[in-house]
């Protein structure tokens, strides 16, 4: 299969959202091994190419807006009626044929408010007088604004704004707009399908981060936890291994923790590592459901920018830690919107915490000139189990939590890929 975007862009402006929305669904099409082609306006501006945009994979394509030499200005038709520009069909003749031309070797084309747009009727005009001649070629009409009323006996051309596309999806952004997109084009609702705009939230981070993505899902989980410490069972790593455990099992969702460690000459590491491990695991966690960054290749530890981007897609922050001055982790932690649980028993995570709304629990710990030691009852993991429902409960009642966990996992570009793109084009 291969796929063209027709979008007549004629230079790349990051503050046109259009340019954003077209580099995501490039990066799924060409993650997905899809050969793409990008077809732009003829004299695009090569200069202004970013990001994805100067992938080499990409084919371009500049489509003619020149007739006689001359160049072709587009005006906004944005009315059901009045009179087109003298050589409007002349121009729609030229434009048909080179487009025609250029995706007469795709399977699959997908427009970019091309049918809905006023200032686009040209092209409008122009793919469907070329459509005639691409028989096996498929269209998927993306519209990125608000469906408009559609006016009584509209005249042509101005009618093909509300005027349906043979062989053609039409796409709305929600499923609220379902209903008015195929009442402005008088169709079916089953000619119409949801593909929402998608929010990449690696795009705008470190590279470690987008690196670690690569080798551990930081996307998908329901609960994800990264929890950033010396690598010292003063840290109490098992128990935050622990407690992720137990909420997996109480409450069935995916859970994923993220240790952002760094050496100690406290324990030898590969040795208190396998015991955490070990630990996640018999509380109810998967091997996999765990990382040590240090065994990713940062072995002076995960760099501190990167560990703030980690917290920006992390939901839950946990602190068992043994004994704390300050806790500058949880403000940064905290400062992300995570759910914050913390260790009672240590004085200074008492007080930040009580400052900061957190959840308390206890483990053991060293207060001022005395040390503490906690006793469950009936067991350790029912307290964990006990406590893990509520937060889990309180976590899906606290807007903030609730809403940066969606964004990450509900729109981010495989998600939209998987469910709703990737479907519509095997068709």
């Amino acid at each position: 299969m291969k796929v063209a975007i027709l979008t007549m862009f004629s230079k790349l402006d990051t503050t046109y959202s259009l340019v954003n929305v077209v580099a995501e669904q490039l990066k799924m099409l060409l993650d997905a091994g899809i050969p793409t082609k990008l077809l732009v306006c003829e004299r695009f501006m090569l200069s202004s190419k970013y990001g994805v945009y100067l992938d080499e994979k990409i084919e371009w394509a500049e489509i003619v807006n020149t007739l006689n030499g001359k160049q072709i200005h587009w005006f906004d038709y944005s009315q059901p009626g009045g009179k087109v520009h003298e050589s409007f069909f002349n121009e729609a003749e030229i434009i048909a044929d080179d487009l025609v031309n250029k995706l007469s070797d795709v399977d699959v084309c997908i427009m970019h408010d091309i049918l809905y747009q006023g200032w686009h009727l040209l092209h409008n005009i122009a793919i469907r007088k070329a459509q005639e001649k691409l028989p096996k070629v498929r269209f998927i009409s993306f519209s990125h604004s608000a469906p408009v009323n559609r006016p009584n006996n509209p005249k042509w051309p101005f009618s093909a704004r509300y005027t349906p596309m043979p062989n053609t999806i039409f796409i709305s952004l929600t499923y609220s707009g379902i209903a008015p997109l195929a009442k402005q084009y008088n169709i079916a609702e089953g000619r119409c399908r949801v593909i929402n705009n998608s929010l990449d939230p690696l795009s705008n981070m470190n590279q470690e981060v987008k690196d670690l993505s690569q080798k551990f899902d930081i996307l998908s989980p329901d609960i994800l936890i990264v929890y950033a410490a010396r690598l010292t069972p003063g840290k109490q790593f098992d128990k935050a291994a622990a407690f992720a455990g137990a909420i997996s099992e109480v409450s069935e969702r995916s859970v994923k923790i993220i240790f952002c460690d760094f050496p100690s000459m406290d324990v030898e590491a590969k040795e208190y590592k396998a015991t955490v491990r070990l630990t996640g695991e018999r509380f109810g966690l998967n091997r996999e459901d765990m990382v040590f960054t240090t065994d990713l290749g940062y072995t002076n530890g995960f760099p501190r920018k990167s560990v703030l981007d980690l917290f920006t897609l992390s939901n839950l922050y946990i602190s068992p830690s043994y004994s704390e001055a300050f806790p500058l982790t949880v403000l940064e932690a905290a400062s992300r919107g995570n759910f914050l649980v913390l260790n009672q028993a240590v004085p200074a995570l008492e007080e930040i915490g009580k400052q900061l709304n957190a959840y308390f629990m206890r483990w053991d710990a060293r207060n001022f000139g005395f040390d503490t030691k906690e006793n469950y009852y009936p067991s350790e993991q029912d307290y964990y189990k006990e406590h893990g429902d509520i937060i889990i409960r309180m976590m899906r009642e606290n807007p903030v939590v609730r809403s940066k966990t969606l964004a990450r996992q509900r729109f981010n570009p495989y998600w939209i890929w998987k469910n709703q793109f990737e479907p519509l084009l095997e068709g």
